[in-house]
C-alpha cells in the first residue's frame, strides 16, 4: 500500500543525493550535467525545462578575454537557436546540437 510519509522520505534521500552530487562537482562536470538535464528534458518536450538549463549554459560563458569572447560569442548564438527551435517544437534539431555539443565538451575535458 502507498505511505505518502514513507515516499516523502525516499524523495528526501534523493534530494539529499543530489544537493551532494551538485556540491562536489567540478565546473566541468557541472557543465555535463547540465547538458543531461537539458538533453532530458528535450527528449520529453519539456520546452521551460530545456530552456531553463540553456540558460544556465549561457550563465556558464566567460567574457573575460578576447579569445573567449569569440568563442562565447558563437555559443551564446547557438544557445539562443536552441531556445527558439525549442519554442517552435523543433526539438529533433536542439537535441542533436545538444548532444554534439556535450560531446565536444567531454573530449576538451578529456584532453585537459
Amino acid at each position: 500500500m502507498y505511505n505518502p510519509t514513507q515516499a516523502k522520505n525516499n524523495t528526501n534521500r534523493v534530494n539529499q543525493y543530489l544537493v551532494k552530487e551538485v556540491l562536489e562537482a567540478t565546473p566541468e562536470q557541472l557543465i555535463i550535467k547540465i547538458y543531461d538535464f537539458a538533453i532530458l528534458n528535450c527528449q520529453k518536450n519539456n520546452l521551460e525545462k530545456t530552456n531553463k538549463a540553456i540558460k544556465e549554459l549561457m550563465n556558464f560563458l566567460r567574457w573575460d578575454t578576447e579569445e573567449s569572447k569569440a568563442v562565447n560569442t558563437g555559443l551564446f548564438r547557438l544557445y539562443e537557436f536552441c531556445q527558439e527551435q525549442m519554442r517552435k517544437k523543433n526539438t529533433q534539431i536542439v537535441y542533436k546540437i545538444l548532444t554534439e555539443l556535450r560531446e565536444t565538451w567531454l573530449n576538451a575535458f578529456k584532453m585537459k
